[in-house]
Formats: C-alpha cells, structure tokens, sequence
C-alpha cells in the first residue's frame, strides 16, 4: 500500500500548493481558538475551493458541539473527514456519523495502556490517530513537536486503521517507518518555521522522505 501524508494545520495558499506539489494525500483545518494552527470557516473555505480530487481534506475539532460539525460541513462540501482531538467519547464520536465522512479519533500515547486504549472506539471512530500524549497542564492536545515511544507500536494488532502522529519531520520518519510499520503519517509542527506557520521547504522535504519509504 502507498504511503498517505496529512499536513496537518495548514493557513496559507503557500503551505496547500506546496503539500500538493509534494504530492500529500490529505491536509487538515485546524478549527481550535488556542491553537496557532487556528483557522476561521471562511478562511478554510478559501483554501480549498480549487483542490485536485486526490487532495482529501480533515478538518480538526476538540470536543465540538454537533452544530459546529454542521457549520464546518456546509462550508466545507467536499470535506473527506473530522478529526477529534480532544475528550470526545465513543458515543460522543458515533453520534457524527454520516455517509461519506470518515471519523478520525486521536489517541494520546504514553504507555502501553494508552495504546490498548484504542480499542475503546471500534465501532465508533474509523481510523485511530496515535499522538504524543502532552504533558500536565498543557493548553494544546496536539501540535507540540513531543513524539512518544514508537516501540510501543511494534508488532501490535491494530484494532481500526491507523495514523502516526508526535514530532514528526523529515529527518525521522523513515525510522519511524521502520519502528512503527506506520505507512500513513501526520506532520504540524515539523513542518513549520514558527508556531503556526508552515514552511515550504520543509513540507517539500518531508514529503520527499515519506514518498522514499
């Protein structure tokens, strides 16, 4: 199977020619006030209106009301899937379901606890995005440049399909390929110049080392 890139809270025309370009499978919207990744509905609107169809969209939430889930739809008509990257329960999660929107549910790791934690959204959640747990007191549940231990991932049965997240960039991903297995992955902040702003190159030179896996 080929690999799949996420290009996770992209703001700029900049940063979605150049995940294009590198031939990314997916970007995502971040829509969380505390984040420097943060985008408005017309904002994320504007950025995807002209998009090649191999380009799916995700549009990240943290415990959202099921309204604005309705809102980010309609300003988003061909959004591919919703991320959940904060609290969210199972029933929560199952409660979004809708033909044609996948559900992605993150799952922060720190133990072997964590992982099996991931069981709990079968039938509820369709792909499991495995990230760095933060630390106490954080204000971000993503996005902080931590990457978890990836041996914890090594040989295990997944139970949904799955997605590597946590300090990913391009000096690393190919050993994390080879730790994790992982064939699709999840990139913010390892492709920024600051927080919040991508950098071109970088997204290029990531995406270089995901397609020489």
């Amino acid at each position: 199977m080929a690999v799949q890139t996420k290009i996770c809270g992209v703001t700029t025309p900049e940063a979605v020619q150049a995940a294009i370009a590198g031939g990314a499978t997916h970007i995502g919207l971040v829509f969380f006030a505390k984040s420097p990744r943060n985008i408005t509905l017309e904002s994320a609107r504007n950025l995807t209106t002209s998009l090649p169809s191999f380009l799916k969209i995700v549009a990240l939430v943290v415990d959202p009301e099921h309204i604005f889930i309705d809102e980010v739809k309609a300003y988003l008509p061909k959004l591919d899937a919703v991320q959940f990257h904060g609290e969210e329960t199972p029933e929560l999660i199952a409660r979004f379901k809708s033909p044609g929107l996948e559900l992605w549910k993150a799952v922060p790791i720190r133990s072997e606890a964590d992982v099996k934690g991931a069981e709990n959204y079968v039938g509820a959640a369709d792909r499991i995005l495995y990230d760095a747990k933060p630390p106490k007191g954080a204000h971000l549940p993503g996005g902080s440049g931590l990457r978890f231990d990836w041996s914890l991932l090594r040989g295990i049965r997944h139970p949904l399909p799955w997605v590597l997240a946590g300090g990913l960039d391009a000096q690393n991903v190919a050993e994390a390929h080879r730790v994790t297995g992982a064939d699709f992955f999840d990139v913010s902040s390892g492709v920024e110049a600051t927080p919040g702003l991508k950098d071109v190159d970088k997204i290029s030179a990531f995406l270089k080392a995901t397609n020489n896996l």
